[in-house]
């Protein structure tokens, strides 16, 4: 079957939020910045942007709702992993909008072209980094291993592993302790965009469930792929829907399983506030094989597809 075409009205990009912070002190160093010019004194003192989000717009031309989605990138990753799977197929970022959404693909601040600071000058220590061996183990593709050539897949596993040193590439620096930072440039995201629904994964899903309730009448929906860091009561998401997604293998890693137990909580308590408050749990559903990162597994469009899906039901009166 052909796919639908696909009509931009506009593709833009924006920084969001962020403060200046003012670094003193530090020595006027010679640097060759320039090959074969020679030095020239860099001073690195002054005024500096930090705390920014970056994101990018792609208007259609007929959306099918007047909400935005917004796509909210996982912990130690950026907004590329909407944008194509590590195996080259087209991403969840193609898929919106082939659906008619007009969707905006964010960088946290730290990630990306979001970009970081200096540290400690400005942040207090060094940031964490993530390696394919711990990529592997922590986003259920397969069991711990001990190089790439010990590294097994689970059986019927549906990220394209092969492909794992791909995916690598986009794994960028974080800080712990950054979520009010992280969280302040949402906020400065939705203030611009207005009513809208947040998509996040993992860490992204946590922050949009936090973003839901400091604005209740702006984000029209939540949904969170796997995520984490979840408030620990609704407070003021009454109302929201909610629509939470889970893959397969959480029964080999209990820190997933205490993941999954803390959203559970958290979706059982909106319910009970009367909050339309769903579960996708692929396993329970018949599918199997999907790993933490579902928008880049071999279904991602099948999963895309229930959950665009989903957004069709929950209304979109302006």
């Amino acid at each position: 079957m052909r796919s639908p075409p696909v009509r931009l009205k506009r593709i833009q990009s924006c920084y969001f939020g962020g403060s200046l912070a003012t670094v003193s002190g530090l020595p006027i160093r010679e640097h060759d910045v320039v090959p074969g010019a020679g030095s020239r004194p860099v001073d690195m003192n002054g005024r500096h942007a930090v705390g920014q989000l970056y994101a990018m717009q792609y208007e259609v031309e007929e959306p099918v709702s007047p909400y935005p989605v917004l796509l909210w990138h996982g912990g130690g990753l950026c907004g590329a992993q909407w944008e194509a799977t590590p195996d080259g197929r087209s991403g969840w970022l193609w898929r919106f909008l082939q659906a008619g959404w007009t969707t905006w693909i964010c960088d946290a601040p730290e990630r990306g072209r979001a970009s970081w600071a200096m540290y400690p000058e400005i942040y207090h220590g060094p940031p964490l980094f993530r390696s394919i061996e711990e990529a592997w183990s922590l986003f259920r593709i397969g069991p711990p291993g001990a190089g790439l050539a010990a590294l097994e897949p689970y059986a019927g596993q549906r990220f394209p592993y092969r492909s794992i040193e791909q995916f690598a590439r986009q794994f960028v620096p974080r800080w712990p302790g950054h979520e009010q930072m992280a969280s302040a440039a949402y906020d400065a995201l939705i203030a611009a965009t207005g009513p809208c629904i947040v998509i996040g994964h993992s860490q992204g899903g946590g922050f949009a469930a936090h973003a839901a309730q400091r604005h209740p009448s702006t984000v029209k929906a939540v949904v969170g792929l796997e995520p984490t860091g979840l408030p620990s009561s609704p407070a003021s998401a009454a109302g929201l829907p909610h629509l939470q997604v889970w893959g397969d293998f959480l029964e080999h890693d209990p820190l997933w399983q205490r993941y999954r137990d803390s959203a559970d909580q958290y979706w059982n308590q909106l319910a009970a506030r009367g909050v339309r408050a769903e579960t996708l749990d692929l396993p329970a559903a018949g599918v199997r094989g999907n790993s933490h990162c579902c928008m880049h597994d071999l279904n991602s469009d099948a999963i895309a597809d229930q959950i665009i899906a989903w957004l069709a039901t929950v209304g979109h009166e302006p």
